[in-house]
């Protein structure tokens, strides 16, 4: 079984990032097979929420760029966006979970400066539910 928790870790990890992965298909597979609902949600949240974290440190990353000429945005204007975003767009992040566009919403988050924690306890909520959603409907197929 620790095999399966690596193998849907890894997957859940991935999915994360840009690399085009599923792992709801392996959770949902570890389900029909038996696995404990709990423990499997668990193993899957944290590792699609550390893949998220990969791509806020990238977003963090990038900014060290930003007093390069082919920089595209001024500083004042990324300014302006990290104080919009830190109010209102924050929010978002409860949407990183979305199979277009999630991988985006994280990059972004480090680019406007989210707080590390916030982005996790964000991040880690809109992961979990979907992985619950998959347990849910796996109960019902079975």
């Amino acid at each position: 079984m620790i095999t399966s928790y690596l193998l849907l870790f890894g997957s859940a990890f991935l999915a994360a990032t840009f690399i085009p992965f599923y792992s709801e298909v392996i959770l949902f597979g570890l389900l029909r097979e038996g696995g404990d609902p709990f423990t499997l949600v668990l193993i899957a949240t944290l590792g699609n929420t550390l893949g998220a974290v990969v791509n806020w440190l990238l977003g963090t990353y990038l900014l060290y760029f930003q007093d390069r000429r082919w920089f595209y945005f001024s500083k004042a204007q990324i300014e302006k966006a990290q104080r919009w975003y830190q109010h209102y767009g924050v929010w978002s992040l409860l949407l990183a979970w979305l199979p277009v566009g999630g991988d985006a919403l994280t990059l972004i988050a480090g680019i406007m400066k989210v707080r590390l924690w916030l982005f996790i306890l964000l991040v880690g909520s809109g992961k979990a539910a979907r992985y619950i959603v998959v347990v849910y409907l796996a109960a019902q197929s079975i």
